[in-house]
This record gives C-alpha cells, structure tokens and sequence, in this order.
C-alpha cells in the first residue's frame, strides 16, 4: 500500500538540477555577475527574465543571452526600490519560480580632488547611503514581498540573494590605499557597502524561517572578489590574502547559482554559502 502522508519523491542526481518549466526572474542584471546568473539558470532549462533600470546595457546584454539561449530570455527595465515597477512587470511574466537578488550598487572610486574623501565614514554623505541601501537591501526586501508572496501562495519558490564575502568579514581598507594621498584623503570600500551585504544575509535567514513550511527555500551567495579588469597593484594586495591566491573568474560562481537555485539544494534553506578561495577561513 502507498503511504498518501510520505513526501512527494525528489529528482536526484543530475535531473535535480532541471529548470525545464521554470521562470526566473534576476535583478540587476546588467551589473558584473548578471549575465553569469542568467546563463547559469538559462543552462538548465529555465526561462529567464533579465531586468535593471539601465535598460541601454541591459539590451545588450539580453541580446548576447537570446544568442546563446534562443526562446528563453526576456529583458524587462524595473526599478527594485519601487513597487508599482515590481509589480508592473511580475504582472506580464507570469508566476515566478526563482528570485534572485542582485541588484547593487558598488561604489567605485574616482581620482578627483574630494571624491575620495566621501568615501569615508565621517563625510559619507546621507543621500549616498539612503540610496545604495535603497538598491541592495530594500530592493531586495521589496521584490521578497511581492515575488516571494506571490510563491508561498502557491507553496514552492526559491529566492536566492547574492551578498558578499564582505557580509561575513570587513573590508580590509589597506586594498583600496593609493599613493602620494593623505591619509584622510584616502579612498575606502564604504560602511554600505558591509552593511548591505550583512543585512542581506539577515533577510535571507528571516525569510527561511518566515517561508519555511510554505514551500519557498532561501539562501544567500557570497562570491569574493571578481577579476575586472583591476590594477595589479590592486590584485597583488588581495590574492596575497587569498589562499588560492588568485581572485575569481566571472563563471565560477555559476555552478553554485544552479545548485541554490535548483532541486538539487532541496533541504538548503537559510543558509549563506562563501566562496571566496578561502579569504575568510584564515
């Protein structure tokens, strides 16, 4: 006799990483890692809409995407910090079975007289810090609150936030010194950038807990640091903390993008997976 109360039996092995059938939605898409995420979900099987707010960029994108994946992306402009936007375009995607969180703004640093100083923590200006929390934290809350509700009513989702490996350690600030300036005047990887990241990895717990017996696992990414195109000086100053010794190659994180994503992680939720060649174990 056929136990009707026993679970309904799992995909195992390689048929566990399937997306045939599935739609996922990635934010921030044409920043550094979007591409990889949509090739990642696009690799097995998954339709995949691809959005931002930069839509010139996204276009490209998007192009290089349906090239390679013909019939399986769709590129929509949005703006996660507003909801109307949100709920503009889940409204003409259809459900949503994957949600992953990417969007961000990090800060790069220019040469010009002051720029870097407002960088730092004493002159970090209010309207920089509203609006990169805005993009990397709220944006991220708001599309949970609508996609990730959306999920729970139907009982099965995955949402998947990429932090950092700066949510679980700070920013060594010796990486980012420049010659012949002050130390006042020094650039810094900025307080937002370390409070994004580790608050992402606090969502990403209270979601777990919040959607566990209603069918949506999520879990965080935190990827190290990501070659592109860096000065040597600063490269050699991070792999000499890094036991591989090397910074990570954009696809590398594409594997671990499919396992979070796919049935193969189906008993993962709540958890935040580092890679990182091994920067925060020593």
């Amino acid at each position: 006799m056929v136990d009707s109360t026993a679970p309904s039996p799992l995909p195992v092995g390689l048929a566990a990483f399937d997306l045939t059938g599935k739609t996922a939605l990635i934010t921030g898409a044409a920043g550094l890692l979007g591409y990889e995420h949509a090739c990642a979900l696009a690799q097995l099987g998954a339709r995949v809409i691809v959005t931002d707010l930069d839509t010139s960029r996204l276009g490209r994108i998007a192009s290089d995407l349906t090239n390679a994946y013909p019939g399986q992306i769709t590129a929509q402009g949005m703006d996660v910090t507003s909801s109307a936007s949100i709920a503009s375009v889940t409204s003409q995607s259809g459900p949503i079975d994957i949600l992953v969180n990417n969007a961000a703004i990090d800060p790069k640093f220019e040469t010009s007289a002051g720029v870097l100083e407002f960088s730092r923590l004493e002159h970090f200006p209010l309207a920089n810090w509203d609006h990169q929390i805005a993009v990397g934290l709220t944006g991220a809350f708001l599309c949970a609150q609508i996609i990730g509700h959306a999920m729970a009513e139907r009982g099965a989702g995955v949402i998947l936030n990429i932090a950092s490996d700066l949510s679980v350690i700070a920013p060594d600030q010796r990486l980012y010194r420049r010659e012949g300036l002050a130390d006042h005047a020094q650039p810094v990887k900025p307080v937002t950038y370390s409070v994004i990241k580790a608050g992402l990895v606090g969502l990403t717990r209270y979601l777990a807990g919040y959607w566990a017996g209603r069918g949506v696992r999520v879990n965080a990414l935190s990827p190290g640091g990501v070659f592109n195109g860096h000065d040597q000086a600063f490269v050699d100053r991070l792999t000499a903390l890094i036991p591989m010794g090397r910074m990570a190659q954009r696809p590398e994180y594409r594997a671990a993008v499919q396992f979070l994503c796919s049935p193969a992680s189906s008993y993962m939720t709540g958890q935040n997976i580092v890679i990182d060649g091994g920067r925060t174990v020593i």
